[in-house]
């Protein structure tokens, strides 16, 4: 079987002026058991929330929160970050590559956690 080699960028838009390194990550609460790995095609949009914590909203709304076993450094405050995997999922064997500006360079390489899938509580 031939292995496709995907390569993806994922950005987030920072929101407002607000610091991210001073912003809160939001409550959220475990609704079934994580997830090693979830399906490329199926990532609809991410937020980084820290050094530590990624959300994964999928196509069908459902949302997977991947806490970094360690922190990365610039995560939160780059808000975006590259990865690389010949298979069509992105699994918590996978590593990160933060992106950082001016351009496109690169910055620490971390490693993701397991996919836990989540319900966020609303924001006040």
């Amino acid at each position: 079987m031939r292995a496709i080699h995907l390569t993806a960028c994922v950005a987030a838009l920072i929101a407002g002026a607000a610091d991210a390194r001073s912003r809160e990550v939001p409550a959220a609460t475990p609704n079934g058991k994580p997830l090693d790995c979830v399906n490329l095609q199926d990532i609809r949009d991410t937020q980084v929330r820290s050094d530590q914590v990624i959300d994964f909203t999928m196509r069908n709304k459902k949302v997977y929160r991947n806490t970094l076993p360690g922190t990365c450094p610039q995560l939160g405050f780059e808000e975006r970050f590259a990865y690389s995997t010949s298979l069509s999922k992105l699994c918590s064997t996978d590593t990160i590559t933060v992106l950082q500006t001016p351009g496109i360079s690169r910055g620490a390489t971390c490693g993701l956690g397991q996919f836990q899938p989540v319900t966020i509580a609303p924001s006040r």
